[in-house]
């Protein structure tokens, strides 16, 4: 299975937050994230699982 990895400027974009936003989520380890030296890169499809469990369901179907 392949996947699409983000940088820390595309996954902040991608989840439509600040980079700060981000740098905190990952000092916190709230995502998953690979470091590759000194870079932290984002799976994608972990980003997804990551919106999904966050995801809050409507009580009244609209």
């Amino acid at each position: 299975m392949s996947s699409t990895f983000l940088t820390m400027n595309e996954a902040a974009e991608y989840l439509g937050v600040s980079k700060l936003t981000l740098y905190g989520w990952v000092s916190a380890r709230k995502l998953t994230f690979i470091k590759v030296g000194r870079l932290v890169k984002f799976k994608q499809d972990q980003l997804d699982k990551w919106i999904d469990l966050h995801t809050v369901k409507a009580r009244v179907a609209v």
